[in-house]
């Protein structure tokens, strides 16, 4: 993959995807003792960045397409069935039976057939590839596709007009990271465009296979596959297209805990007024509160999704709403 399959994601995306913000606060800039400019990815098309990719994937699918399926826990769902509900095209979405319930209704509510399946005994990938063959849908696959790569990285092509308008032409750049699809496709805008950008994942503490695959060289898994709030980005391992890209292109991972991105939560709410779910909390969390982990400068950091249950949202005020 190359910056040209970015920019034809681009294209096609013209028109779809909002240009969502660069967002900044002094309060932030004084915890994390430098700037910190937040990608609001949270403000896309069904609250994450996921719809890019998926209308990246879909508006380039043959006229004669039956249908799409897609496995996700919710963000990717809900991309996949605006995007295809705007091609004209039936959607099939897999999700985890213990996905949030605002993801899973969302998803319904856009015209998709939601089956749910346990993720801690059965094969999400095996399930997808099943219904593909036994309905005639195309699989659209949450990360580990090029047309969702490039998708998300246009992104990254935003990242690098923003960060140049607001004269910044050197920073790390955190990612949220589940299986590298947005990470993958930044990091190779950012290489085209903005060279003097370090990406850096970001995962929730105990589900860092992609920060342990970095250090090993190789692609290692997760023990476990659920006791995260951060549901977004609870995935078995890298992608085998996206971890190659990775390795080339980014710096060490990062973790964060679950109480970080709690914190995190609540402060985008009281100093940038946006809503973060955890997953799409946990670049922000590192940028505040992992400082010591990161270079000198600028920290620009992808909030990457908003679709958070009110309970949960609701915990995050109570413990950390005096900011």
């Amino acid at each position: 993959m190359n910056i040209a399959d970015i920019e034809a994601a681009a294209a096609r995306l013209a028109g779809r995807a909002r240009r969502t913000p660069l967002l900044t606060s002094p309060f932030l800039d004084e915890i994390a003792g430098r700037p910190v400019l937040v990608k609001a990815e949270c403000l896309q098309h069904t609250g994450s960045f996921k719809f890019r990719g998926a209308w990246s994937a879909i508006s380039a699918l043959p006229a004669d397409t039956r249908g799409v399926i897609a496995f996700s826990s919710g963000n990717h769902a809900q991309g996949i069935a605006m995007a295809a509900r705007l091609r004209g095209l039936p959607s099939v979405i897999v999700m985890p039976a213990d996905a949030p319930k605002l993801k899973r209704e969302n998803t319904a509510a856009l015209g998709a057939e939601v089956i749910t399946y346990d993720r801690a005994t059965e094969d999400r990938d095996a399930i997808g590839e099943r219904l593909s063959q036994e309905r005639g849908l195309t699989l659209v696959r949450p990360f580990d596709e090029p047309l969702v790569i490039a998708g998300q990285g246009t992104c990254g092509l935003e990242i690098a007009e923003q960060a140049a308008e607001a004269g910044v032409k050197r920073a790390t750049v955190l990612t949220c990271c589940g299986g590298g699809g947005l990470t993958s496709g930044i990091a190779l805008a950012l290489e085209a465009r903005a060279p003097g950008m370090t990406v850096r994942t970001v995962e929730p503490e105990a589900f860092d296979d992609v920060a342990r695959s970095l250090a090993a060289g190789q692609i290692v898994t997760n023990p476990a596959l659920t006791g995260s709030i951060c549901d977004a980005i609870i995935t078995p391992a890298p992608g085998k297209l996206t971890f190659p890209i990775m390795h080339r292109l980014c710096g060490p991972g990062l973790t964060v805990s679950d109480e970080e991105c709690l914190r995190a939560m609540a402060l985008a709410f009281l100093r940038l007024k946006i809503v973060l779910e955890p997953g799409g909390a946990v670049a922000l969390a590192a940028a505040l509160f992992r400082g010591g982990e990161l270079a000198d400068g600028p920290v620009i950091c992808t909030a990457s999704g908003g679709n958070v249950d009110p309970g949960v949202f609701r915990t995050a005020l109570e413990r950390y709403g005096e900011g």
